[in-house]
């Protein structure tokens, strides 16, 4: 505790930063996926209140069901149109220019979605959240890259981490403020839909006082003073001379070097097990059931007989106790490691996934066991917010050199657009089918993962990306000769390796 202080006087500036790219970055996500969940019965009501008064006639029970399906999954499509354009705008213009310009769009989208009910148009539900997905596409990459390249070596997976308590803060908050008494009443929704754009009008106002990262500063732009002013206001007064010669002799080899793009990143054989793990990290995200869990909560509570409205308020509670683990996550990473956490962690949530399959299966026999399956649920998205929902992030920052960086949150962030698309179009069908054993696939999942990151994943604690670099060459080349760097991937951060 006493050198968490000591840190958080030293580098305040950097921690003040890391809430302004986390209230603008993650915060945003997680606000999305609860708000909508509030929204549904309204904003369906509304879409058949335009149709009666537009055409005369109500609207047909499945044409409602497809547009409040396009209106949820049509975020997902924006998200993996932003993200697949980050690397370009990220390598052109800087991670800073960037995250100002998605929050004009998001204040935008914001706008027009809360306008919508005013217009008697549903159609500008549609547009705002595609417009929301775009933005949150965009900054998300950005939001990730920036915390890693501001901090030094010794608080980079707390910093990393940060982003997964900052999605739990915005889903926590966003089931707050979508609570009948507050905006998630039927004359309300419409702010509570235009509140998104709150964090991004913070993040517009506050991300000019900070600067832009150092390394992109000096490599990029040739601003050695700039340079120095950065890192005096991120980590204070100190010597910091020694990090700017190690940034100033990384860019002296940067001559005929650039950023891989996507293609020449999958083409690449010395990153072939780094792109591997980010793969399936990013897959077991979307596949370890925590979407499950949020899903059928509402169907074990009910069944347990207690009020809709108390209902409402334990779900609550169940993304609070997420935020508190996200927390915890942040003050343990850097003293477990993260192939600790997210091999404990996959472990851990597919036992409880088995029990939770058990009590759902025997809640009509005994009175106690819906309560059984709620602690059991309270727990799982814990282990979740604590183990992987923290550590993979981080990871997935890690494992990567400067030049391959863009190109691989571009990859990790389109495929995790699509499994949000995907699991939420076809999840609903899936477990009309399977009801509650579609509990054992994701089980599966988190096993197989588990025993992957277990044989394949190095640990990244501490480790310099020379040293990380060189522990996935065993894998990449095996018993073959290494082959020495090649041009376009001798870029890397002094700054977040040498520390």
């Amino acid at each position: 505790m006493a050198g968490f202080l000591s840190n958080l006087v030293q580098y305040q500036g950097l921690f003040r930063m890391i809430v302004v790219l986390g209230i603008g970055g993650t915060f945003q996500i997680g606000f999305q996926i609860s708000t909508i969940t509030y929204m549904s019965q309204h904003v369906k009501a509304f879409i058949n209140e335009t149709w009666l008064e537009r055409y005369g006639y109500p609207i047909q029970q499945d044409n409602l069901l497809f547009l409040w399906s396009i209106t949820v999954s049509i975020f997902g499509i924006g998200g993996i149109l932003g993200s697949s354009g980050s690397r370009y705008l990220t390598v052109k213009f800087g991670k800073k220019k960037c995250l100002l310009c998605t929050n004009v769009l998001m204040i935008m989208a914001a706008s027009i979605m809360g306008c919508s009910k005013i217009s008697h148009s549903f159609e500008m539900i549609l547009v705002g959240r595609f417009m929301c997905g775009i933005s949150a596409g965009l900054c998300v990459p950005l939001h990730h890259q920036y915390v890693g390249e501001i901090s030094p070596r010794k608080l980079r997976g707390f910093a990393n981490s940060t982003s997964s308590f900052f999605w739990s803060l915005g889903k926590a908050v966003g089931q707050i403020s979508g609570q009948r008494e507050l905006l998630g009443s039927q004359s309300l929704w419409p702010i509570l839909m235009a509140s998104c754009g709150v964090p991004a009008l913070v993040q517009l106002v506050t991300l000019p006082f900070f600067p832009e990262s150092p390394p992109y500063l000096l490599m990029h732009k040739g601003d050695q003073e700039g340079c120095k002013k950065a890192i005096r206001q991120l980590w204070g007064e100190g010597q910091h001379q020694a990090e700017i010669d190690d940034i100033m002799k990384e860019k002296a080899t940067m001559k005929n070097t650039k950023i891989l793009s996507v293609l020449e990143l999958v083409k690449e054989p010395a990153f072939r097990w780094q792109l591997y793990m980010t793969v399936v990290l990013t897959a077991t995200i979307q596949l370890c059931g925590i979407n499950a869990i949020y899903f059928y909560t509402f169907e074990v509570l009910q069944a347990a007989g207690f009020d809709e409205k108390m209902v409402s308020y334990m779900t609550l509670s169940i993304g609070l106790s997420e935020l508190t683990a996200a927390v915890v996550c942040s003050s343990i990473i850097e003293r477990l490691g993260r192939k600790v956490l997210i091999r404990g962690g996959y472990w851990i949530m597919g036992s409880l996934l088995a029990a939770i399959t058990v009590t759902l299966s025997l809640q009509d026999w005994y009175f106690w066991m819906p309560y059984c399956s709620l602690g059991l649920i309270i727990l799982f998205t814990v282990v979740f917010a604590v183990g992987p929902g923290g550590a993979t992030v981080s990871t997935r920052a890690e494992i990567f050199k400067l030049s391959c960086r863009p190109p691989a949150f571009v990859i990790s962030a389109v495929l995790n657009w699509l499994g949000v698309f995907v699991i939420g179009t076809t999840f609903p069908f899936i477990v009309e089918r399977l009801k509650h054993f579609c509990f054992l696939i994701f089980m599966v999942v988190l096993f197989t993962s588990g025993m992957i990151v277990h044989l394949f994943l190095p640990e990244t604690k501490g480790k310099s990306i020379m040293e990380i670099t060189e522990e996935f060459n065993k894998l990449n080349f095996k018993n073959k000769r290494v082959p020495e760097t090649p041009n376009h991937v001798t870029e890397d951060y002094a700054f977040c390796t040498r520390l």
